[in-house]
C-alpha cells in the first residue's frame, strides 16, 4: 500500500499576519481543505493508497465536519502528550495537553509523531535547561549543580526519543494511527546509521507496529538552498529503515511535490510520501488543486 500523508503545519495564518494563507478566511480553511479534496480522492483505490491530512488542533472541528460519510480522508492532529486519561484514575488534568483520548473521541484517525520540528523543540527545550542556565551568581549553586548541567548531544536525542515513544503508545493505545518521523541532522550524517536506528529503536520500543508508519526527513537538505537527496541515497535509507524494523512501511517526509514526485515513485524501498507546501514561489501556500496534482504525479508514476 502506499500513503500519502499531508502536514498542514500552520499554513492557516493569514498573509497580513507573516502567514501564507490566501485560500480561505481562517475559520473556514480547515474545511474548504476537505471540501476541495475528497471527491477527487475518491477516484483511487483505497485498497492501494491511503491519504491523511494532519491540522493545527482549532481546525479539526471544522475539518471533520466536511467529511462525506464515504470520504478517502482521514484527518489527524499534529501530535499528542505522553500522558492521558485513565478510566478510574486521571480524568484529564492536562492544561494545553491534546492527549491521544481527546484527539481519538473528536474524531482523529491518525497522528503525526517526532516531526523534526517537534524534536527540535524539545531538544532545544532540554539544551536550555542542562547547558545554558546555571545561575552563576550563586557559587553555590553553581558548584553543586553545574557538572550534572552539561549534557551530550547523544544524551538529549536519547531523551528525545523515549518522550516520543510515550507519546506513540498513547496514540496506539487509544486506536489512532501513528506517522512517526526520522531523520539526522548534518552533524549527525556522519553517524547516520546510529542515530536512525536509535530513533527506531527506542521510539518504536512496546508499541503495536501494524499502526505505524515511518516517515524519513532528511532534515540535513531541509531548508532554501540545500540540496535533496537523490534517488540513490533514499533507497538506501529505506532499504535500511525496512532493515532495522523487519520492513515496515517508510516514506519522504523532506517534502513530496511536484518537482521530485515521479523520483520518488521510482524509490522501490519507499511506500509514499509527505506533503507540506504546493507551491515554493511566487504566491508561497498550500493549494489544494496543486495537492491533488502531485498525488496525481506520484501515483502515475508509481503504477507505470
Amino acid at each position: 500500500m502506499k500513503h500519502i500523508y499531508l502536514n498542514l503545519k500552520r499554513f492557516d495564518i493569514p498573509k497580513e499576519a507573516g502567514g501564507v494563507n490566501s485560500l480561505a478566511p481562517i475559520r473556514e480553511w480547515g474545511a474548504k481543505i476537505v471540501r476541495e479534496t475528497q471527491e477527487a480522492l475518491k477516484e483511487y483505490d483505497r485498497e492501494n493508497v491511503e491519504f491523511a491530512m494532519y491540522f493545527p488542533e482549532a481546525h479539526l472541528i471544522p475539518a471533520l465536519e466536511a467529511l462525506e460519510e464515504d470520504s478517502p480522508i482521514q484527518v489527524g492532529c499534529q501530535g499528542v502528550f505522553r500522558a492521558d486519561t485513565v478510566c478510574g484514575g486521571n480524568f484529564g488534568a492536562f492544561t494545553t495537553g491534546r492527549t491521544a483520548n481527546a484527539m481519538r473521541a473528536l474524531g482523529c484517525e491518525s497522528v503525526l509523531i517526532g516531526h523534526c520540528e517537534e524534536r527540535r523543540d524539545k531538544s532545544e527545550i532540554m539544551r536550555e535547561l542542562m547547558n545554558g542556565n546555571v545561575d552563576s551568581s550563586d557559587p553555590s549553586n553553581f558548584t553543586e549543580f553545574a557538572d550534572r548541567f552539561v549534557v551530550s548531544d547523544q544524551a538529549v536525542r536519547g531523551a528525545v526519543n523515549r518522550i516520543l515513544n510515550k507519546e506513540i503508545r498513547e496514540a496506539v493505545r487509544a486506536g489512532m494511527k501513528v506517522l512517526y518521523c526520522i531523520g539526522e541532522s548534518a552533524e549527525e550524517q556522519p553517524i547516520w546509521k546510529d542515530v536512525l536506528r536509535e530513533q527506531l529503536e527506542v521510539g518504536l520500543a512496546d508499541v503495536d507496529r501494524s499502526k505505524i508508519t515511518i516517515a524519513y526527513e532528511p532534515i540535513w537538505a531541509i531548508g532554501p538552498g540545500k540540496i535533496p537527496p537523490d534517488q540513490a541515497y533514499m533507497e538506501k535509507i529505506g532499504a535500511y529503515v525496512k532493515e532495522v524494523t523487519g520492513g515496515m512501511d517508510v516514506v519522504y517526509g523532506g517534502g513530496l511535490k511536484k518537482e521530485n514526485a515521479e523520483m520518488l515513485a521510482g524509490v522501490k524501498s519507499m511506500d509514499g510520501g509527505l506533503i507540506a507546501l504546493t507551491r515554493f514561489s511566487g504566491e508561497i501556500g498550500f493549494y489544494p488543486e496543486e495537492y491533488l496534482e502531485i498525488i496525481r504525479l506520484y501515483l502515475n508514476a508509481n503504477q507505470g
